[in-house]
């Protein structure tokens, strides 16, 4: 047994020992720190009880090769010392939750941490005296200084920008130089952006140091837009401005809270500027938001009979003449049935009958129009104002849709036999013209293929309704399913006809 007290023995058991255990605990990362420890405390032991200081330069062995395994050991006692420690702070070492700041801050201290194990291995392993090292190495730094210059300028920008939390991963920023896009990774060289066509886009840290920046999500995620919008001065502005109010009633994108701002800019006798500020959840949500004010803008004029401005951002020509009938009240209906995707396949004439039929109804503002489960007889075609649908669930009301001059409300009643999602409330004086069973019967019968698009067009909508519920249990009912539904309810034939 003589051998196992030799210390060179000692050390190959331990470290076959380690081997061994560190194979079978490979994906436990606080196991393999814990044995680590182990590891480092068993050396140091081994060491000291045979008179080895590891900070120290004096080496009692006359024996060559135990001096060259005392001073292996040594430096694997250093290094050994500085992987336990920086593991110890890649585990633990946690900045307040920041995990980009805390892997820039961990990478530094590592940095240190080995800089300082290196020069230590150097002064007691090779008896090297560290500041006469560093004084005769001064010329070889300048040099590489200088020809690093660029990444190391780099790197300590990418230090300040993190330390500072200028911005974050996920953010979208704008620089001064027009370059904007979100986030997607920082290190150590540069800032990395995708921009709005998808495109990588790589900053040097110096560069974006140096640069003023917008950060489109600080302090919050909400994102604020402005637009300027044009209207033909063919009605007072306090008008003008209630339309545009009902406007941003109708989104769906824009928050109500805070109230989107609206105010006039500029009042010549070609038109009336106003600017329109509102808030979104998210900047993602801004095209999109953009996109269905200009379509509200559009409907809510052409409702309300007013103009496109001459010098507009709507164009130059004049909203569509109003289609005449036998009753004046009649035209603005016949007018938005276009408009209507449910009938986007009927023609003229068909749209004039459903027209001629249709029954004016006017409702307050906060008027109930239908509730929640009830069956309308009739489908109900918007003609100015804007009603929202809310559904009550668990005792809490989820908004599942907003809709504005144009849209249409209550058609599973008469088309499919259902009852309404949630309950119709008018957000503003709204008008609103019903086209009855029969008359809808009168149209499908003259042309049964039409009864393919209006079950199609009901499936997107309840399908939009679903998603907006966040219901991922309730299965999305089929086109076709729809359309069978109405063929059945309606006696129709299911052999296409012209």
């Amino acid at each position: 047994m003589q051998y196992l007290i030799d210390p060179i023995t000692q050390f190959l058991l331990l470290v076959a020992i380690v081997a061994g255990a560190h194979r079978l605990v490979q994906r436990h990362r606080a196991v393999r720190f814990a044995i680590d420890v182990a590891f480092f405390v068993t050396l140091t032991a081994i060491l000291l009880m045979n008179g080895v200081a590891p900070y120290s330069e004096t080496l009692t062995s006359s024996d060559l090769w135990h001096r060259l395994f005392y001073g292996l050991a040594k430096t694997i006692w250093w290094l050994g010392g500085a992987m336990m420690l920086v593991s110890s702070i890649r585990l633990f070492l946690i900045f307040e939750r920041r995990p980009r700041e805390a892997r820039f801050l961990q990478d530094l201290i590592a940095g240190i941490i080995y800089v300082g194990a290196a020069l230590s291995v150097v002064a007691y392993v090779f008896s090297v005296p560290v500041g006469t090292l560093i004084a005769t190495s001064g010329v070889f730094a300048i040099v590489l200084g200088l020809a690093l210059q660029s990444t190391l300028s780099d790197v300590f920008s990418g230090i300040a920008l993190n330390l500072g939390r200028s911005y974050s991963v996920g953010n979208w920023i704008i620089l001064e130089s027009g370059v904007q896009g979100r986030v997607i990774e920082t290190n150590w060289r540069a800032t990395h952006l995708s921009n709005a066509t998808n495109d990588l886009v790589v900053i040097p840290n110096s560069a974006l140091a140096k640069s003023q920046l917008v950060n489109l999500n600080s302090p919050d995620e909400t994102h604020g837009v402005t637009m300027s919008i044009k209207l033909a001065p063919t009605r007072t502005p306090a008008t003008m401005a209630r339309l545009l109010e009902a406007v941003t009633l109708g989104s769906n994108h824009i928050m109500r809270a805070p109230d989107p701002l609206i105010s006039i800019v500029s009042l010549t006798k070609e038109a009336i500027e106003f600017e329109l500020a509102f808030r979104l959840r998210d900047i993602s949500e801004t095209t999109a938001a953009k996109n269905e004010i200009y379509d509200l803008m559009y409907r809510h004029m052409l409702a309300a009979g007013i103009p496109l401005a001459s010098n507009g951002m709507f164009g130059t020509a004049p909203p569509p003449a109003a289609a005449t009938g036998s009753e004046g009240e009649l035209e603005t209906p016949l007018r938005l049935m276009p408009m209507l995707s449910l009938f986007s396949g009927l023609t003229d004439k068909e749209r004039e009958t459903l027209s001629k039929a249709a029954f004016r109804r006017s409702y307050a503002r906060g008027a109930e129009i239908i509730q929640q489960g009830e069956r309308s007889p009739t489908l109900m075609l918007i003609e100015s104002g804007v009603v929202h649908v809310v559904r009550q669930e668990n005792g809490r009301d989820i908004e599942l849709n907003r809709l504005s001059p144009g849209d249409f409300f209550g058609e599973r009643g008469p088309l499919i036999g259902a009852e309404e999602p949630g309950r119709i409330v008018a957000l503003t004086p709204v008008v609103a013209c019903e086209i009855g069973r029969d008359q809808l019967c009168e149209v499908l019968r003259e042309r049964p293929i039409l009864a393919d698009d209006i079950g199609a067009t009901l499936a997107e909508r309840l399908e939009q309704e679903r998603h907006l519920r966040g219901d991922g249990t309730t299965p999305s009912q089929h086109a076709q399913t729809l359309t069978n539904r109405i063929r059945h309810l309606f006696q129709l034939s299911h052999a296409s006809s012209a």
